[in-house]
């Protein structure tokens, strides 16, 4: 849905953010109302210093306006000055309560919100966009507050002083106000095609740099190079709208003001020519500054709208994230305790798109302090079976339960602080190693993660890094060989103390040294708890207490490896032999 040029209802629900802040929020309007009251004393009090001091030669009247003038001349800095910060320093402040809502709010979603949204788009939307939001307060909305006070108190003081000179400049203003109008339109659509390809620039930029290796692998320099420009040339194309319209506006509101100025001028010069006692030079020296305190506030609404318009598109962006409602639902009440982990499956059905079922129907069941492997093709569901143990992703039907609960009746802090898990993919944040490994927990201590690395045999591999547990691994770990990084995740998940653990056990393309050292971590780690292993190793599959084998979303088989092997043309015995005997020959 597009913003409109402005949207009340999205305006009212930006200003719910100012009320922590009312004071601040009172200080500016009042500050707005002072200056457009010193602005427009200024020119006032010169008529009267020309009429009355200057023309009488009266030195010493004219030394006490000089002085007066000053005086209010310095109100209005000290005016501007506290309008300008406060209003400033508002927005900011409004900012980071709707980023930190926002980020809160993206914390919570489901897994399947992050399998469908652009990374760059939601990037745009924190940063970028918030910031559009910021500029409604510092920029747009107090700005428009004191233009429209200042045009209001000017209008006030020149009819006061000559009614026939002002309605010369009524005459104009709706012939500008008419052409503000025209534009503010047109500027709506180009911002908004504006930020939509900002989205597209960020999200495009953010997925090829992340996938660098890739692009250079397959040798798609160029024609990436080639699609950046593409969408770039988009992104220029669309701020070359803003420049057109903008490079019309102005010119024509300045010549509409230079015109007015002129009339105003020549009728006024007439009517002193002609002995008119009401129009005074005072009056003309006063109103060429009038004109210009009236005209650019009025051309400059149009450019504040245009702050405006762009931080209404970019709330509208943001408010449609905190409008999703994708969260998981966390509706359980019992606090996970330690689990004994015993894993039961019941009649699971689950898809990640409508009406295609991923997990169709599967039931287990898995005694405490078992080491399972699941084994099977890929795509038979292995994966997904981890996502809905940990309720990445909510099952469409059937029951999971550990420790005879469902899960659904674990509170899901509780619930996935009893489940660790070690991915085939580890993620590293651009941190320490010891900050990767507690996530800066306060709960889990420096010894806490020395004792555990010493425990799963990694304390001698990370104290042979420079800075040993202080080393910076850089941005996803790039430090670091695969190996390693899957080493600190099974530290990251042995200092949780798991009752649960889950390990997608990758070794392909591993140094014999780290595969020797993840083998030690895998029996140190798995030993007294229950552990569920997607299996690629025939030795975790040899020594699992019970293998369960998966395919096309169902649970085919299971059993102990002799079990399984035993069984003539059974899936294990087939798979065993085209897979894991040429392992183990290898």
């Amino acid at each position: 849905m597009k913003a409109k040029a402005f949207d009340t209802r999205l305006f009212k629900r930006i200003l719910q953010y100012t009320k922590p802040y009312q004071t601040r929020f009172n200080g500016v309007v009042v500050f707005a109302v002072l200056l457009s009251i010193f602005a427009a004393l200024r020119p006032y009090l010169l008529k009267h210093t020309v009429d009355g001091y200057i023309q009488t030669n009266d030195s010493v009247g004219l030394l006490y306006y000089i002085v007066l003038m000053g005086i209010v001349m310095l109100a209005e800095v000290f005016s501007q000055f506290y309008f300008v910060y406060w209003a400033n320093w508002l927005g900011q402040d409004i900012v980071k309560d709707i980023r930190v809502k926002l980020f809160q709010h993206m914390l919570s979603f489901r897994m399947r919100y992050f399998d469908n949204a652009p990374v760059g788009q939601l990037v745009t939307r924190s940063v970028s966009d918030i910031e559009a939001i910021a500029r409604i307060f510092s920029q747009g909305l107090f700005m428009i507050i004191s233009d429209l006070l200042k045009m209001i108190v000017v209008l006030f003081f020149m009819f006061y002083m000559n009614w026939k000179l002002t309605w010369i400049v009524i005459i104009a203003m709706p012939i500008l106000v008419y052409i503000t109008r025209i534009f503010q339109r047109k500027m709506q659509i180009t911002f908004e095609e504006v930020r939509t390809q900002v989205a597209n620039l960020n999200t495009f930029v953010q997925e090829r740099v992340t996938g660098m290796k890739i692009v250079q692998l397959f040798n798609r320099e160029n024609i990436e190079a080639e699609k950046f420009k593409t969408i770039n040339d988009k992104h220029r194309k669309a701020w070359v709208k803003t420049i057109w319209y903008n490079s019309i506006f102005f010119p024509i509101a300045d010549i509409i003001s230079s015109l007015t100025l002129g009339f105003i001028v020549w009728y006024g010069g007439l009517r002193i020519i002609a002995g008119d006692e009401i129009t005074t030079f005072g009056d003309l020296f006063s109103y060429t500054i009038f004109i210009g305190m009236l005209f650019n506030p009025l051309r400059q609404i149009a450019d504040k709208f245009n702050e405006m318009q762009m931080g209404m598109v970019a709330a509208n962006r943001v408010f449609a994230i905190l409008d999703t409602s994708d969260q998981i639902q966390d509706k359980g009440r019992i606090v996970a305790p330690s689990f004994k982990g015993n894993i039961s499956f019941s009649d699971v059905h689950f898809g990640y798109l409508e009406n295609e079922d991923v997990i169709k129907g599967v039931d287990l069941q898995i005694e405490a302090g078992q080491t399972v492997a699941i084994v099977g093709a890929t795509g038979a569901g292995k994966s997904t079976i981890i996502n809905l143990l940990n309720r990445f992703y909510e099952i469409r039907s059937g029951t999971i339960s550990i420790d005879g609960e469902n899960i659904d009746h674990y509170t899901l802090d509780s619930l996935r602080k009893q489940i660790a898990v070690v991915l085939q993919d580890v993620f590293l944040f651009a941190d320490t190693i010891l900050n990767n490994i507690t996530l800066n927990d306060p709960n889990i201590t420096r010894q806490d993660v020395i004792k555990a690395a010493k425990e799963i045999g990694v304390h001698d591999f990370i104290m042979s890094l420079p800075n040993g547990y202080d080393y910076n691994v850089k941005e996803r770990g790039v430090m670091l060989s695969s190996g390693q990084r899957q080493l600190i995740a099974f530290l990251r998940a042995a200092v949780s103390n798991p009752g649960i653990l889950i390990l997608d056990e990758a070794t392909s393309s591993i140094d014999s040294y780290s595969e020797d050292l993840i083998q030690r971590a895998t029996e140190t780690i798995t030993k007294g708890r229950t552990s569920i292993v997607i299996a690629h190793r025939l030795a975790t599959v040899i020594n699992a207490d019970l293998i369960i084998v998966m395919e096309q979303g169902r649970v085919v088989e299971q059993g102990t490896h002799q079990q399984l092997l035993a069984k003539q043309e059974g899936h294990y015995r087939n798979l065993y032999f085209s897979q894991f005997l040429v392992e183990k020959e290898a």
